[in-house]
């Protein structure tokens, strides 16, 4: 009898209570992705507005790169270089492992996908941040570190970002990131949202308007500066 009652005994249900817990459960690494999330919105947002000093002239802009440069003995520009490549450590690590997560939860592929609830930046999340992080790493080459700016002089920003987008097809592939950037980035204030508790249907239309909003003003601010350049209005 006491065989046959332990054969049937039901199987032990977990609480989640630990998973949801664990910064490697998958709430965890969501966490994870909204926090660096923020980190790079910050980062973006002041980037753009590094960059749209080109319109005020070289003295204006290349003083700004003096600044960044010397603001806190010029440990400053080190210690946010410190951050955002831990950040992109940890964003990449929690991508890569919920998307590693989905997949071995459904090894066999739908033979007929319908997109009910996704949007187009949702679905290009996959590709936007990869291709993104290549653009990173040829942009800091050209415009940091100057091995892909024959023009590249130290400590001009302004003459370095002119020359670099007098090139046809830097600005078309500056322009082609900026897309990207702009889909990833649309998808990302959403579900950077919605991790951070803005989970509701009262909030969704507020959302929305924030997520295309923000995106809306980094990618036309960072598209304007390569685009006047080539245009010959930024000389």
């Amino acid at each position: 009898m006491s065989e046959a009652l332990q054969s049937v005994s039901p199987p032990r249900v977990e609480t989640g209570v630990r998973e949801g817990g664990s910064i490697t459960s998958s709430i965890g690494r969501k966490a994870v992705m909204a926090v660096t999330g923020v980190v790079f919105f910050g980062f973006v947002l002041g980037h753009m507005a590094g960059n749209l000093q080109v319109f005020l002239g070289a003295e204006a802009m290349n003083a700004y790169g003096a600044f960044l440069h010397h603001f806190l003995h010029g440990s400053g520009v080190w210690i946010a270089r410190a951050v955002l490549l831990g950040s992109l450590g940890l964003h990449v690590w929690a991508a890569w492992s919920l998307t590693m997560s989905n997949l071995s939860a459904r090894p066999v592929a739908y033979k007929v996908v319908k997109y009910d609830a996704s949007t187009y930046a949702s679905r290009t999340m996959r590709w936007s941040g990869p291709f993104l992080l290549v653009f990173v790493v040829y942009h800091l080459l050209d415009l940091t570190v100057g091995t892909t700016n024959p023009a590249f002089r130290p400590g001009l920003p302004y003459e370095n970002l002119v020359a670099s987008f007098q090139r046809p097809l830097v600005t078309v592939f500056y322009v082609i990131a900026m897309s990207a950037l702009a889909f990833h980035l649309r998808h990302g204030v959403w579900s950077m949202l919605q991790s951070l508790g803005a989970s509701h249907p009262r909030y969704d239309p507020w959302r929305k308007l924030a997520a295309n909003v923000f995106t809306a003003i980094v990618c036309v601010g960072f598209v304007l500066v390569p685009l006047a350049v080539f245009a010959g209005i930024v000389r």
